[in-house]
């Protein structure tokens, strides 16, 4: 194979994409950044950069948005359309297809919402910080997943499958938070012309529709909008749309395995063309080739794996970069002292292993689920932990739940803290299990 200039330059960066673990680093890199950006003599072209506007017009229609919103209500909606596309992925055919392997994460998840929710409130019981409760309940899994990467043989496969299935349900859980609680000034007429442009999307499905594009056409052009205008965020578009793909294939393995070797064999006799170009022959065999290779594959997981280093690597970060740039104000102290800071920060850091490991234990206790093949409740304590980086998702509904920058800030705070000291807790805690066979 003859290799081009090129491959040389991409080479590391195609590596650094294939290995997950490295998005987490990627992602704290770039928070790094903003925190440093924020708190600069350049600080107010950080702010400036976000209020630049960008629209899409046409005629007299005009849809205009700052960078801010257009990153955090369009971008982002991609996160939660890869979201979905995990989730449904999981009740078809992973760890959520079987009741009762899902039960203890998804329990779990539901402790590690609630407990925290609970401790904002008791902190914020009334007032406009009262807003804030959806805050703590969220888990990054970039991070969460990243640091379970770099800690190899030290977390067992299945504790990994636990961390994973949790922070699912747990996103899950926080879009379902976004829809009911964080939505405001509904346009019943946008709402439904979103809904119909669902029921387009699950039409197409129930026809056999494969096309990733007639799913971009009507589910970003169509039904995102429509919820975009509609008040509703238009990240549970992105959910919705995800259920719609299809997630079945349209060749067995077996006729899979038929038809390529029959392909190949095809190729193998057709006279070759010494020529850097190819034949008719030999170019309408590849495209049988294609076409199989294409039909083996779900619509679902072939969107997921091109969407996942995208959203991984660019929408992430861009995200991040944006909402992360907590400028410290001159009473650390007082900030500190808030009670949004505390209530998000204790929620994350205390709630989400008491909510997690609360139910887990009773569960197990009352058989109604037991721990994975080797693991231990000290893995379980680590992977608790791990739960409480909330950054992302927390960062995410706090752009909804406060308008005043002040609160905005204070919650930042927390979730910036919490979240690293979470992440060396749980990572520490892991380092000193007992090495996993598996």
């Amino acid at each position: 194979m003859q290799r081009a200039p090129i491959d040389r330059f991409r080479k590391p960066f195609t590596d650094l994409i294939r290995n997950q673990s490295n998005a987490g680093v990627v992602l704290f890199l770039v928070a790094v950044v903003a925190m440093i950006w924020a708190n600069s003599p350049w600080k107010e072209s950080y702010h400036h950069l976000w209020e630049h506007t960008v629209a899409i017009r046409f005629d007299t229609w005009v849809l205009e948005r700052n960078l801010h919103h257009w990153i955090n209500d369009g971008l982002m909606a991609m996160f939660f359309f890869l979201v979905g596309l995990e989730l449904k992925r999981e009740i078809v055919g992973g760890e959520l297809a079987n009741p009762k392997d899902a039960i203890l994460p998804v329990a779990a998840g539901l402790g590690g919402m609630v407990v925290p929710a609970l401790i904002f409130l008791g902190l914020n019981p009334s007032g406009p910080t009262q807003d804030g409760w959806g805050i703590p309940m969220a888990t990054d899994i970039a991070f969460a997943v990243g640091l379970l990467a770099l800690l190899g043989n030290k977390a067992p496969l299945a504790l990994k499958v636990f961390i994973t299935t949790l922070a699912i349900a747990d996103d899950l859980g926080a879009v379902l938070v976004i829809a009911l609680f964080y939505t405001s000034d509904i346009s019943l007429w946008n709402v439904g012309i979103g809904a119909a442009f669902l029921l387009l999307l699950v039409f197409g499905n129930l026809l056999g529709v494969r096309s990733p594009w007639y799913y971009a056409v009507i589910g970003i052009g169509g039904m995102w909008t429509a919820f975009l205008l509609s008040g509703i965020h238009a990240t549970v578009a992105g959910v919705l749309a995800a259920l719609a793909i299809p997630a079945v294939t349209k060749l067995d393995e077996r006729t899979y395995i038929t038809k390529i070797t029959k392909y190949i064999t095809e190729f193998a006799l057709l006279k070759p063309n010494n020529q850097p170009t190819l034949t008719a022959d030999q170019l309408d065999t590849i495209e049988k080739i294609d076409r199989a290779s294409e039909n083996a594959e779900t619509p679902l997981q072939r969107l997921e794996h091109r969407l996942q280093p995208i959203v991984m690597y660019i929408v992430l970060p861009l995200f991040a970069l944006a909402n992360a740039g907590v400028e410290l104000p001159t009473d650390l102290g007082g900030a500190l002292s808030g009670s949004v800071t505390i209530g998000v920060g204790l929620g994350l850091l205390l709630g989400k292993p008491l909510g997690i490991l609360g139910v887990s234990w009773l569960f197990v206790k009352l058989g109604w689920a037991r721990l994975g093949p080797s693991v231990t409740w000290r893995h379980m304590i680590g992977a608790a932990l791990l739960a409480g980086i909330g950054f992302t998702m927390s960062l995410f509904i706090n752009e909804l739940a406060f308008t005043d920058q002040d609160l905005r800030q204070e919650a930042k705070l927390g979730i910036l803290i919490a979240s690293i000291v979470a992440g060396a807790l749980g990572y520490w805690v892991l380092r000193g299990a007992p090495v996993s066979e598996k």
